[in-house]
């Protein structure tokens, strides 16, 4: 049975990264052609290019479609082997279907491990070089300016900013507004111009406007200038949820407890990610059940029509993926359950379709 294990597991692997490198190469040419405008617009250096933003963009891509052509993996060599007749001959001489799946939950598990230590590890240190990349020879230089920026930076403290430039760390048409626990408003502060010193790490506020308010009465004090320490940082107003991608594993779970110590409505988001790094790795097992189930059976319409059901069913998991974070994301479902629930319903699919396989 060991070489039947080593043969199985080859295939799997070997169809698995020859599928995913022909896809690379694909992506690449498509990409170079989309960007090819942006690289001579801004005189990108063919070095920078290749590794400083492909190298970089190959990993994330691996991860990506990973779940995809692992179930196409799957589905392609284990039909070939029905048609073959080599899954009756395996079968017939008395190994039951459960030991036939051993091999190929090891190829899972090692995929699996992959694309973990992929999304958590390997993919946010090679982000930072293709972010970098892609700010200084694609995107506009006005992405640096944000507008329109409203944030909790701490529970009952709220900021508005009707611009801020990252670059220069300079905001204009600034506010914040203190609220009581009753939701009532105590303290105002509106500047038309705030600047960050990096040097005091101070705020230096331009023709300010300050408004306290009491039980029965308020006082309001107005100047030119003023320097002091407000409760934020321009990190926390650069803050994009996509910065995540960025975040290591132990990083993504410290910046998860300071948001939630100050209150950010955006700390469901960061968890949803954190929980899909965590959660996705588990469905190269269930797509690799569900293939063998589809594709073990030795049927007229060969690869074609286990490829066609099996692809559907992949779709399906994923549209269901999608669905249950938007639900966590925009709506009152709790994150962890809800980026499980897609993994826990195709795993009694994946179950029940083993049931059925041939034995």
């Amino acid at each position: 049975m060991k070489i039947i294990d080593k043969y199985i597991i080859k295939q799997f692997l070997g169809t698995f990264f020859f599928s995913i490198i022909l896809l690379i190469f694909i992506v690449i040419i498509f990409d170079v052609s989309e960007h090819i405008d942006d690289f001579l617009k801004h005189d990108a250096p063919l070095k920078a290019i290749i590794f400083n933003y492909y190298l970089n963009f190959i990993p994330h891509f691996v991860n990506l479609f990973s779940y995809l052509f692992v179930f196409i993996a799957v589905i392609f060599f284990t039909s070939r082997m029905a048609a073959n007749t080599e899954i009756i001959a395996i079968l017939s001489s008395g190994i039951s279907f459960r030991r036939l799946l051993f091999p190929y939950l090891v190829s899972a598990a090692i995929l699996g491990l992959m694309s973990f230590l992929l999304g958590n590890f390997i993919i946010p240190y090679t982000n930072r070089g293709k972010l970098t990349f892609e700010r200084q020879y694609i995107k506009d230089p006005k992405a640096f300016n944000d507008m329109n920026i409203h944030k909790q930076v701490s529970p009952g403290t709220y900021i508005y900013l009707e611009n801020f430039n990252r670059k220069t760390k300079t905001g204009w048409k600034f506010s914040l507004e203190t609220f009581t626990d009753d939701r009532d408003l105590h303290y105002k502060l509106m500047a038309d111009r705030v600047e960050w010193d990096s040097i005091r790490s101070k705020w230096i506020l331009n023709n300010y406007f300050i408004r306290k308010l009491y039980v029965n009465n308020e006082t309001i004090k107005t100047g030119m200038r003023m320097d002091t320490l407000l409760p934020f940082r321009p990190s926390d107003l650069n803050e994009d949820i996509e910065e995540v991608s960025v975040m290591n594993y132990f990083v993504l779970q410290e910046h998860l407890k300071k948001i939630e110590m100050r209150g950010d409505p955006d700390v469901i988001k960061y968890k949803v990610k954190k929980y899909e790094r965590i959660v996705f790795p588990f469905a190269t097992l269930v797509l690799t059940l569900i293939g063998v189930s589809v594709s073990s059976r030795k049927t007229r319409g060969g690869v074609g029509f286990s490829l066609g059901f099996g692809l559907a069913l992949t779709f399906l998991y994923i549209l269901f993926m999608q669905v249950f974070t938007v639900l966590a994301t925009f709506g009152n479902f709790p994150p962890l359950l809800a980026v499980w629930t897609p993994n826990i319903i195709f795993t009694i699919v994946a179950l029940f379709l083993v049931r059925a396989a041939p034995k």
